[in-house]
C-alpha cells in the first residue's frame, strides 16, 4: 500500500474521533453500566473519557507523523559470483490481538499495524463490546473515506469456545497472535494456535534495595511503581531488601507504615516478618508468581545483590526490574544479569511504556526475545525480506 494513502486514512481517523467523541464515551458508558466493579484493574482500564480520547488522537497523530517502517533497506551487498542480496523490512500479513478491557489498544494495536501495511484482527474483552464497536466503526469510516476495504481491521466478538475454534482453524491466513494479559490467556493461546504467538502484558515486577541506596529516593520510587496506576502491566509486586541494608528494621518498618498509609497490603516473608510482626507471611510459593494488578505488595529480604538477581530471574514475568543503589558498578551487574525486557537504576518501573521510552504508540510491551522484546511500536511491527539480484548465477 501507497505510504500516501496510509497517511490520508490516518488523517480522516484523526477528524473522525473528534467528531464521534460524544459517541464513543456513550458508547463506553454502557459497558461501564454493565461491569459489576468487581475488579478495579479492569474496571479502570475500561474507562473512555475524554482525556481518552484525546490520548487516542494524540496517539494517531504521532503514527502518522513517524516515517514510514516498510520497504526499508536494512543491508545491501554485492556478492564475488555478482549477485546483490538486499535486505528490506516487510510486513508481517495479519497481525491478531487478543486483550482486555482497554478501548484504547482498539486504536493503537490498529493504527500500528495498519501504517505497518498489516491487517489486523482486534479480539476484544465482552466488557468493552460497545466501545470495540464504535471504535472501529470508526476505522471503517476512515477506510471507506479512503477507498479501502474495511477488512485492514476487523473486530472478533468471539466467546471462549469460538476463539478456541478460530485459534485452530482460522477462516484466513493468521502470521502473528499477540495476547496481551495473564498467564491463563497466554497458555491458551500458546495451546490452541497454529501461527506464532508473541508474549506480552504480564507483568511481577521487582526492586531491589541494595545495601548502598538513598533511602528517600527508595521510597518515593517504590511508592510510584507500586501505587501510580495498578492496572498496568508496568506496576511493581515485589520489593527485595538486602540484609545488610544499613537500619534495616527502621526502614522496613518505615516503608510498612507509608505502604499501608497508601492503602497498600503488604505480605512478607519468613526473614521479613521477624521484624514486621503482624503482617501476613506468605504461605505459597506460588505467590511470588503472581501479578497482582491490585493494592498489594511483597516485602522480602535477600542475603545479597547476587541472591537478588537468582530470585529475580526465577520469579519475575521477565518484563521490569530495578536497583536502588548509588554504586553504579553493583547497578551495571545487576542490569546485565536480570533477565528482563527493561532493566532500571534507581528509577519506576513505571517508565515501561513506549511513549514515556520514546517509541510512541505500541501493541504491546513484549516479554518473548523474539522477535523484540520490550514495547512493540510501529517499527518493530514489520519482519524482514531479502531481494537478491542476479544474471543467471547459478551455485555449484
Amino acid at each position: 500500500m501507497a505510504k500516501a494513502i496510509k497517511n490520508k486514512v490516518l488523517k480522516s481517523m484523526i477528524t473522525i474521533l473528534g467528531n464521534r467523541r460524544a459517541e464513543i464515551i456513550d458508547a463506553n458508558k454502557r459497558d461501564l453500566d454493565a461491569f459489576t466493579k468487581d475488579d478495579q484493574a479492569m474496571y479502570d482500564r475500561l474507562v473512555v473519557n475524554d482525556k481518552k480520547v484525546d490520548g487516542m488522537i494524540q496517539a494517531v497523530t504521532e503514527v502518522m507523523e513517524q516515517d514510514d517502517p516498510v520497504d526499508t533497506e536494512i543491508s545491501s551487498l554485492t556478492l564475488a559470483n555478482g549477485l546483490k542480496v538486499i535486505n528490506k523490512t516487510a510486513p508481517f500479513g495479519t497481525i491478531m490481538i487478543i486483550y482486555e478491557s482497554r478501548p484504547d489498544v482498539t486504536i493503537e494495536a490498529a493504527v500500528l499495524a495498519f501504517k505497518a501495511n498489516n491487517k489486523i484482527l482486534l479480539k476484544g474483552g465482552k466488557e468493552a463490546v460497545h466501545s470495540n464497536k464504535e471504535l472501529v466503526y470508526c476505522w471503517h469510516l476512515a477506510l471507506e473515506e479512503n477507498g479501502l476495504e474495511r477488512d485492514w481491521i476487523q473486530l472478533l466478538t468471539l466467546n471462549r469456545d469460538e476463539t478456541q475454534a478460530f485459534l485452530k482453524n482460522p477462516d484466513q491466513k493468521l502470521d502473528l497472535i499477540v495476547p496481551r494479559g495473564g498467564e491463563r490467556l497466554i497458555a491458551f493461546v500458546k495451546e490452541h494456535a497454529q501461527c506464532a504467538v508473541l508474549i506480552s502484558g504480564r507483568g511481577n515486577n521487582f526492586l531491589f534495595v541494595h545495601k548502598n541506596a538513598d533511602w528517600d529516593k527508595t521510597v518515593n520510587v517504590i511508592l510510584n511503581a507500586k501505587t501510580h496506576k495498578i492496572s498496568a502491566c508496568n506496576a511493581l509486586d515485589k520489593i527485595l531488601f538486602d540484609a545488610d541494608l544499613p537500619d534495616l528494621e527502621a526502614k522496613l518498618k518505615e516503608l510498612n507504615a507509608i505502604l499501608k498509609e497508601s492503602n497498600v497490603t503488604v505480605l512478607v516473608d519468613d526473614n521479613v516478618s521477624k521484624v514486621l510482626t503482624k503482617n501476613q507471611v506468605i504461605a505459597d510459593e506460588a505467590v511470588w508468581y503472581e501479578e497482582f494488578l491490585a493494592m498489594r505488595c511483597v516485602i522480602g529480604m535477600t542475603n545479597d545483590v547476587d541472591a537478588a538477581i537468582e530470585k529475580i530471574n526465577t520469579y519475575s514475568g521477565g518484563h521490569s526490574s530495578t536497583i536502588m543503589t548509588e554504586d553504579t558498578t553493583v547497578a551495571f551487574a545487576f542490569m546485565q544479569q536480570v533477565d528482563s525486557a527493561a532493566v532500571y537504576h534507581n528509577a519506576s518501573t513505571r517508565f515501561t511504556d513506549g511513549g514515556q521510552m520514546g517509541v510512541g504508540a505500541e501493541l504491546a510491551i513484549s516479554t518473548d526475545k523474539l522477535h523484540h522484546r520490550g514495547p512493540l511500536g510501529l517499527k518493530q511491527l514489520v519482519t524482514n525480506k531479502y531481494y537478491v539480484f542476479g544474471n543467471g548465477q547459478i551455485r555449484e
